[in-house]
């Protein structure tokens, strides 16, 4: 007699219907990785909304002020720095900058052009020294380590992997394009951007205008 445990069970789910015309749907469609950047300088303000849509804060009705992201604990441990290039966003000055979560504003951390040495730092990944505009998201792992011990790491790796899809979703509503990158020598971008000892980047992010072949 056959054992109904062996019993390969599969249920057919319908279309996601509840979502269908809300916006939503149609972003997580749109989602791809993209790898190929118009030389086109990005608007100030799509760079403000993204940076906010990563892991800005925001206010919460019931519980207060918050972040666009859940974190464990509200420990906040990530850290996000911008790499602009020459010419790369409307009014801006090349460079590497801070986004200041608290302030919604960008403090230059070192001035100049630093794509190629990112792209180096980011095992010779060629489109990261094209792309106009690259995210790093590193974090602070004791802020959160210190709460929760070893499990902690979990807890910041899933907080990283939140604010990743929100830029990415965010880039779809505005139009434009980005690459998520893991692989690249963690000492050599912390050097590129100029990172203090006690945070290590999680996710490089190139983004921009996407090519039109890409659309």
């Amino acid at each position: 007699m056959a054992n109904p445990q062996d019993r390969t069970i599969i249920i057919k789910l319908n279309p996601p219907a509840a979502l269908s015309g809300k916006g939503l749907q149609a972003l997580l469609e749109k989602r791809y990785s993209c790898r190929s950047f118009q030389d086109k300088k990005m608007p100030l303000d799509n760079l403000g909304d993204i940076l906010w849509a990563t892991c800005g804060k925001k206010y919460d009705a019931v519980t207060g002020a918050s972040r666009t992201i859940p974190s464990a604990g509200a420990t906040y441990p990530l850290e996000l720095f911008v790499v602009v290039g020459r010419d790369s966003v409307e009014n801006f000055k090349e460079g590497i900058y801070h986004y200041l979560i608290e302030e919604h504003s960008l403090k230059l951390i070192l001035p100049g052009d630093k794509r190629e040495e990112l792209s180096r730092a980011c095992l010779g990944q060629d489109f990261i020294a094209k792309a106009p505009v690259t995210l790093i998201i590193s974090a602070k792992f004791e802020r959160t380590t210190q709460r929760y011990g070893d499990r902690g790491v979990k807890y910041v790796y899933m907080e990283a992997g939140h604010a990743c899809q929100n830029t990415y979703l965010a880039l779809t509503n505005l139009g434009l394009g980005a690459v998520e990158v893991g692989a690249f020598n963690d000492k050599d971008v912390k050097s590129a951007a100029g990172l203090d000892k006690d945070l290590e980047p999680i996710i490089v992010m190139a983004m921009g205008h996407p090519m039109k072949w890409e659309k």
